[in-house]
């Protein structure tokens, strides 16, 4: 019996929420999604406890979904007193499509090597506006702004298939 990959997340159908003809979506699905968005929303949470809730651009690199915001924007500032996140991304339908919840903790990436990598795929992803720089631990752009850089690994991610059947399926990681 071969091994199991240790980075592959278990995967679960959820048959309370799916259809009797459905089963559970592979992570290599997922994960396709999660490269080819142009689109996320990002949860966070408020100091006083409240949600807050915004879209944003990002990137699936290297097993996590990135994202980037002014350290004075208030997604950052409710990070810097608690990092866990849900970023979700999929169709705005009901009777088609598939949608992916990611659930994890933000953290800063600083690294210059990898800013620089991360800067170079944003530009790939979304064109020559979004280009940018690196400067202190940060993205910077020609205007004076920065950005914050986060990286989300998946702790808990589920997948919503809708239409006939629908499904739900969870990815759990070690």
């Amino acid at each position: 019996m071969p091994e199991k990959d240790p980075a592959a997340p278990e995967t679960a159908l959820d048959s309370r929420y799916s259809g009797e003809d459905a089963a559970a979506r592979p992570w290599a699905e997922a994960v396709a999604l999660l490269e080819g968005a142009e689109l996320y929303w990002v949860s966070t949470v408020r100091p006083d406890g409240r949600p807050h809730v915004t879209p944003l651009i990002g990137l699936w690199s290297n097993g996590a979904l990135h994202f980037c915001t002014g350290p004075s924007e208030r997604k950052a500032r409710n990070l810097a007193t608690n990092p866990e996140v849900v970023l979700t991304t999929g169709t705005n339908t009901l009777e088609e499509g598939f949608d992916v919840v990611v659930e994890g903790r933000a953290a800063r990436v600083t690294d210059e090597g990898r800013l620089i990598a991360l800067a170079e795929a944003w530009e790939e992803k979304y064109g020559a506006e979004w280009h940018f720089g690196v400067t202190d631990g940060m993205f910077s752009n020609g205007a004076g702004g920065r950005a914050l850089v986060f990286a989300v690994t998946p702790r808990t991610a589920f997948g919503f298939a809708k239409g006939d059947p629908y499904g739900q399926t969870r990815w759990s990681f070690a």
